[in-house]
């Protein structure tokens, strides 16, 4: 039988010419399963096999038809081990290992572009969020065509560097919100479920980190996709947080701007450029009656910063609408 080889893994060791080995894993059924879960792991051994089984005890019991893509993101300690060493007992979970750490995000748009699933689950194998409720995302999507995306909205923060995490998320929530023109429970939760086909025009955007949930959300939300949020419970995680407060949160609020601009770049750029020619004008008129005929240099660039910036606006406009996104 062919072996079924994943271009996206390289082994770390290089082969006699120099160039990284593609890594081969089992040939994967091509039968046909309804909801395909992906799951990143890193550094997770403690409990991956707890998540795994609260996952698929909750899909058997839903009858749905399923695969679990368990990633291995390249972990330092025995999660890869434990996972293969687990799998004959999940026929429906794949194991899939990364020869080096390419973060969430790249894992979760590798698994959704992999996915056999009509409907895409995102999840953390962290054992914080409740992923005995997959089904009934699932269920909505499958009972509502007009839902396109399914977001568990968490009711309570238990992350690391809360003090500093709750202000900055709602800030960048409340950013995306005006830029998005939408009610945004949760921005960045990482239990959600989407059809794959709505999905995959945007899984090209998404960034390889832990952004890559804000990227998602609101491509769904830029191009007018409905997004439902059910309210769930969140845990403290399991293990070590890979979360980096001061790094993470630059990264947070840069892809926000970032997928606005993508998709409404006026959002963006317009209202600093009516700002800068209002201001610019107001001291214009002040300056002429201080000193008559007179327009001082610091003037003249206010109106003209914001006439440049009017127009790149106007231009990125025009490009986003010339690709038809």
């Amino acid at each position: 039988m062919p072996e079924h080889r994943f271009p996206w893994t390289t082994a770390a060791g290089a082969s006699p010419t120099g160039r990284s080995r593609p890594v081969s894993c089992p040939t994967v059924s091509t039968d046909a399963v309804h909801v395909t879960i992906v799951l990143p792991c890193y550094n997770e051994q403690d409990h991956v096999i707890d998540e795994v089984e609260r996952i698929c005890k909750a899909m058997d019991a839903s009858a749905m038809t399923y695969e679990l893509l368990a990633v291995d993101d390249c972990s330092t300690d025995e999660t890869l081990a434990r996972l293969e060493e687990a799998a004959p007992r999940f026929p429906t979970m794949r194991v899939i290992p990364f020869r080096h750490n390419s973060g969430s995000g790249t894992v979760r748009r590798i698994g959704s572009q992999q996915a056999r699933g009509e409907i895409v689950v995102w999840t953390d194998a962290d054992m914080s969020y409740p992923n005995e409720r997959i089904p009934e995302l699932v269920e909505i999507l499958d009972n509502d065509p007009s839902v396109d995306q399914v977001v568990g909205a968490r009711t309570t923060e238990e992350g690391t560097h809360k003090v500093l995490r709750v202000p900055a998320k709602w800030f960048i929530r409340k950013v995306a919100e005006r830029l998005a023109s939408s009610q945004i429970p949760d921005l960045n939760s990482g239990l959600r479920a989407f059809r794959r086909s709505v999905a995959e025009p945007y899984l090209k955007l998404l960034p390889p980190g832990f952004s890559c949930v804000t990227t998602i959300t609101l491509a769904f939300l830029s191009n007018q996709h409905t997004v439902r949020y059910v309210p769930i419970d969140y845990f403290t995680r399991a293990g070590t947080s890979k979360f980096h407060f001061t790094k993470d949160a630059y990264r947070y609020i840069l892809q926000v701007l970032r997928m606005v601009m993508y998709f409404n770049p006026l959002k963006v750029l317009m209202p600093p450029a009516i700002w800068l020619i209002m201001i610019g004008l107001v001291k214009g008129v002040v300056d002429m009656f201080r000193h008559p005929f007179y327009f001082p240099a610091s003037t003249v660039m206010l109106i003209l910063s914001g006439l440049i910036i009017g127009s790149l606006a106007l231009l990125a406009d025009l490009i986003v609408r010339s690709r038809g996104a």
